[in-house]
């Protein structure tokens, strides 16, 4: 590897975690055949909570999670629009475009609750929109840097 390359260590998503990704994905297309765009957030959001229980999921809507400090005290909190198997966050948008703020938002979401995976939903377009997002376990963390010497 050339000198200043980072070697980054990509950890495999179980089969557990990629059927419920699958599954979300799908069930978000299925939404927005049926809805279309136009609708506020909050009826995709109840529409893909209502479709992801009925298929016998554990999903929690407007999930309040933890935001931790890097000793593990908690320094705040976040509002999850879906928590599904207490495994992913699903955040959803209804917007024309999703942009790096929606993309910041969620991995920020991930770093600060230690949750592995997470998916950001874009009812908003003429399209459907899903991104999938994970962070590996050397990423969760920032890591600790001594001050500037002086």
């Amino acid at each position: 590897m050339g000198e200043g390359m980072r070697q980054s260590r990509v950890e495999p998503m179980s089969e557990e975690i990629r059927g419920l990704c699958n599954l979300i994905r799908q069930t978000g297309f299925e939404i927005h055949c049926y809805l279309q765009h136009g609708h506020l957030e909050k009826v995709y959001e109840n529409a893909l909570a209502h479709r992801l229980r009925k298929t016998g999921l554990h999903v929690v809507q407007q999930h309040p999670l933890t935001v931790l400090d890097e000793d593990g005290t908690p320094i705040g909190s976040f509002v999850a629009d879906l928590y599904v198997e207490e495994k992913i966050i699903v955040e959803l948008k209804a917007i024309r475009a999703l942009c790096d703020e929606h993309v910041a938002q969620l991995l920020g979401y991930l770093r600060a609750s230690r949750v592995e995976h997470g998916l950001l939903c874009n009812f908003g377009a003429a399209r459907f929109e899903i991104r999938k997002y994970a962070l590996s376990s050397l990423s969760r963390h920032r890591p600790r840097h001594d001050p500037p010497v002086l």
